[in-house]
């Protein structure tokens, strides 16, 4: 051996002694899970709500926005905070670190590509995050593909700052989850309950506001088609007034209808379809007719005027009653 050789292998084994003792598998875990649990945690439930409240309402936004701020928070934590100060706020407060084997720093690309490599230690039935129990350098999978360790090392701020600041951390994000919930609970009976209420108005004035468009006498053919458009939308409204000009100039008859059955078919807050069952008469004697019909009325509720119809399809078209056997 040579005496640059034997230099070469003192300078190795000095460096392997002055190393620091590298981290045990628990606290390794307590790190990675006050890294990712509190935001994973506040995501899922930000998550959560915006599925169950109105889409693009202020809660939806506010969980959106909840959401991707504690993804970037934890993605800031992981992946940022290690090239800044050295540790993750869950390193720091276990005293560890993740270094290369020559103790050099692990930039920032370098930990993604590590974050990214745990999914093998969780592919073969979670192996891969119990492997440092036996290993000898306490190396996970992305570990050994990374060439990284995780050794012990003292904290850049005191231990009673640290993990207080911890501890307030878990606790806000038990807070907010929890305030999450009740939000999704509360905003979901209240949406709830508006849909019910919707519903029974239009079970209770769908089907009077249905009369009042298809009915009309020829003596008060004008206030009937102005009452008829009061209950329109303005949407419908320009429909319904041809409709009715059509009626004038064929020569209007006497038109009276009235609801035996109904039934809403879906309803939202400001919106409602409903299947009507109507029998009328056309006409007067000796010429009356008895008819039947069937008509699919969609609702919108126009605010301060309340609910309005917004559309009237006829499904079956009015028929002669069939006679009994």
């Amino acid at each position: 051996m040579t005496v640059a050789e034997a230099e070469s292998a003192t300078t190795h084994e000095s460096a392997e002694k002055n190393s620091a003792p590298l981290a045990s598998w628990g606290a390794r875990g307590g790190a990675l899970a006050l890294d990712i649990l509190p935001g994973a945690a506040l995501f899922a439930t930000a998550a959560l709500v915006a599925l169950s409240v109105p889409s693009r309402d202020a809660w939806w936004w506010a969980c959106v926005t909840t959401g991707a701020l504690a993804m970037l928070l934890t993605v800031f934590n992981r992946l940022v905070m290690p090239t800044v100060s050295g540790q993750t706020l869950g390193r720091a407060v276990f005293g560890i670190t993740v270094v290369r084997r020559n103790d050099a720093a692990v930039g920032a690309w370098s930990l993604l590509l590590r974050d990214l490599a745990h999914l093998l230690d969780t592919a073969p039935a979670l192996v891969g995050w119990l492997w440092p129990l036996w290993d000898s350098r306490r190396r996970t999978f992305a570990d050994h593909l990374l060439r990284t360790e995780s050794r012990l090392l003292e904290s850049r701020w005191p231990d009673r700052k640290l993990r207080r600041f911890a501890a307030a951390l878990v606790l806000s994000v038990a807070v907010l989850c929890g305030a999450g919930a009740s939000v999704s609970f509360l905003v979901v009976r209240q949406h709830d309950r508006s849909i019910a209420d919707a519903r029974a108005q239009i079970a209770q004035r769908g089907p009077h506001m249905v009369e009042q468009i298809l009915s009309y006498h020829p003596d008060t053919i004008h206030d009937d088609f102005d009452q008829a458009r009061s209950v329109a939308t303005d949407n419908y409204r320009a429909q319904l007034t041809a409709q009715q000009e059509a009626i004038q100039k064929a020569g209007a008859v006497r038109n009276e209808y009235w609801v035996t059955d109904s039934s809403v078919l879906s309803a939202t807050t400001d919106r409602a379809t409903m299947l009507v069952f109507l029998q009328g008469q056309r006409g007067a004697p000796p010429d009356q007719r008895y008819i039947t019909a069937t008509v699919r009325v969609t609702f919108v509720d126009s605010g301060s005027t309340g609910w309005r119809v917004d559309d009237l399809a006829v499904v079956t078209k009015p028929q002669p009653p069939q006679a009994r056997p």
